[in-house]
């Protein structure tokens, strides 16, 4: 190869390599076009949940050293672990999640902008905004514990007593994917009362992790549309009375799965004590 060949592939490739340290001073993950391998640093071993937090299900042990292939990240709940104190989870390329807290690795991870392990099913998957922001309570009232208790046995969610008309927050960052009224009677722009039957207007939030929230007995049709993307604390809505309701107040539930059923909801009080937004 002749001298200035060799001269100008020389500058070619200097010129390269300061293209990709301008993107890694940018802020731009190394990785994100692919999966990055770590190594479980757990003594007792690491739980792999179907969420980003220990409220999520649980799907086995990954003993100590066990190599993992991270696909990408979603804020939750904040672990302090053997390698780092972190609220970052890493979502496998299983669909499933663990701490990072627990994870040694020697690359950064991109941020997940899909649902993750339900991306086949007939709901649309999360994306928008951020992975999953900050919770928060929906209303400034708290409730007392009302999950499935002695005398409401079929009750899967939480009431927070609050006045008519008072503004209702997401909970979290995340896509509706449910608007609708449910009722025995006609209308659910009318107060609702013990013997009426249904939630009446609710909606439904799918945040990251295919965690689903729902807000009931609404007084009027929800102020957001189905597959529209919303912000932790956006208002959706106002308190009512609508359904089987005696009283203005937010009946609040939280699911770990979607679509959300009896079989995956959990106690909204103890999700959200968990999540530091206490509502009880």
């Amino acid at each position: 190869m002749d001298r200035p060949r060799r001269r100008w592939i020389r500058s070619l490739l200097i010129v390269a390599s300061g293209a990709v340290g301008a993107f890694v001073a940018l802020g731009i993950p190394a990785n994100a076009a692919g999966p990055v391998n770590g190594t479980v640093v757990a003594w007792d071993g690491l739980t792999l949940r179907a969420g980003p937090g220990t409220w999520a299900d649980k799907h086995g042990i990954l003993q100590n050293g066990t190599g993992v292939v991270i696909a990408c990240q979603v804020t939750g709940e904040r672990i302090a672990g053997n390698t780092r104190t972190t609220d970052r989870w890493d979502q496998l390329t299983n669909g499933w999640y663990v701490s990072d807290a627990f994870i040694e690795r020697s690359e950064p991870i991109g941020v997940c902008t899909g649902s993750g392990r339900h991306e086949g099913s007939a709901f649309p998957p999360v994306t928008g905004g951020s992975a999953v922001g900050a919770w928060n309570a929906p209303v400034p009232y708290k409730g007392a514990p009302g999950f499935r208790t002695a005398e409401r046995p079929d009750h899967d969610g939480v009431d927070l007593a609050a006045p008519r008309g008072t503004p209702i927050r997401a909970a979290a960052a995340g896509t509706v994917i449910t608007v609708q009224c449910n009722t025995s009677e006609q209308s659910c722009d009318v107060d609702g009362s013990a013997q009426v039957r249904g939630c009446g207007w609710y909606l439904e939030i799918r945040h990251t992790g295919d965690i689903v929230t729902r807000y009931c007995h609404l007084l009027r049709r929800p102020s957001v549309a189905v597959g529209q993307w919303v912000e932790a604390g956006q208002v959706v809505g106002a308190v009512g009375t609508s359904g089987n309701s005696s009283g203005p107040h937010l009946h609040f539930e939280v699911h770990t799965g979607a679509p959300a059923t009896r079989g995956n909801a959990v106690d909204p009080a103890d999700f959200m004590r968990r999540a530091n937004a206490a509502i009880t």
